[in-house]
């Protein structure tokens, strides 16, 4: 990966963790599976009038609607909404990490290298420390949400690498656009459709500025270039890249939410970042191969 792409991939990942903090904002105020299905439709219309379908089948379409609308983001906005924090929420979708390696090393036949695994090794010690000071913060249900969004993000990183487009803007409009009916059918499921009308008249600035925020800078910019990475490089490449959220999550859940920031997380970020820069380190070919299986 070149020095450009991995700048602005740092870059990307600070928006992404700030992101986070943002959600809880919004899931302060209304109904998480509503708040999810209002950024998918603000990201997607108008915009899908004026931009071409990509030339993939409608399948790889459908698929990343819901594996992304709903699998990741979906369930994730909902673990907030459970009570997890906005900075463990994401530490926790981090676990996509293994399910990323495996998934590029079995399914896309990609190799995992040794400086990769030993990254996502201390990536996941990092991870493990905090988890284990939360003090009983992590909530079952908290837990289960976050740790299946994770396996969705790996199933959708695969789904944009099988269909094979180089429309990438193109493919994000048009694949979300299969997001808010079924969140919203979910958040009518869950909660109720009276409570589902009751949070669309509560409605308030907050909830604006999370939809909106989440919709523009964080999905349709954000999410085009990850994806143009993920077509551009290898996933098991790219994912490592993601264990910077957890690190930007927690910096923005401490200031604009008051959560703990503790001696052992922030031991636990430098084991984190330690990770990433362990994972993109090159080292001569004659080593990097792990054989698996």
């Amino acid at each position: 990966m070149n020095q450009r792409d991995s700048l602005l991939l740092v870059l990307l990942m600070a928006l992404w963790g700030f992101n986070f903090s943002v959600i809880k904002l919004g899931v302060n105020n209304i109904d998480p599976f509503l708040l999810t299905a209002l950024r998918f439709t603000l990201a997607v219309l108008p915009l899908i009038f004026f931009i071409r379908r990509p030339n993939v089948p409608w399948r790889y379409l459908m698929a990343y609607g819901l594996t992304f609308g709903v699998g990741v983001w979906g369930l994730t906005t909902l673990s907030v909404g459970a009570g997890l924090s906005s900075g463990l929420a994401s530490l926790l979708l981090d676990m996509s990490v293994i399910s990323s390696l495996l998934v590029g090393r079995y399914l896309l036949k990609e190799q995992v290298t040794v400086s990769k695994v030993l990254g996502s090794i201390l990536a996941l010690i990092g991870l493990g420390i905090i988890i284990l000071n939360q003090d009983g913060t992590v909530t079952v249900l908290g837990l289960a949400l976050v740790l299946s969004a994770s396996v969705f993000w790996s199933v959708n990183g695969l789904i944009v690498k099988r269909s094979g487009t180089r429309e990438i803007f193109a493919f994000n409009i048009w694949g979300m656009a299969f997001a808010p009916v079924p969140l919203l059918l979910l958040a009518m499921a869950v909660s109720g459709p009276s409570s589902v009308a009751q949070s669309i008249t509560d409605i308030n600035s907050s909830v604006l500025f999370s939809a909106a925020f989440q919709a523009y800078p964080t999905t349709l910019l954000g999410y085009w270039f990850w994806n143009k990475m993920i077509v551009k490089y290898s996933v098991s490449s790219v994912a490592p890249m993601t264990l910077l959220v957890p690190v930007f999550a927690l910096i923005g859940g401490y200031l604009f939410f008051g959560e703990s920031l503790d001696a052992a997380q922030s031991i636990a970020a430098i084991v984190i970042l330690l990770g990433v820069a362990v994972s993109e380190i090159k080292l001569p070919k004659r080593r990097v191969v792990v054989k698996v299986g």
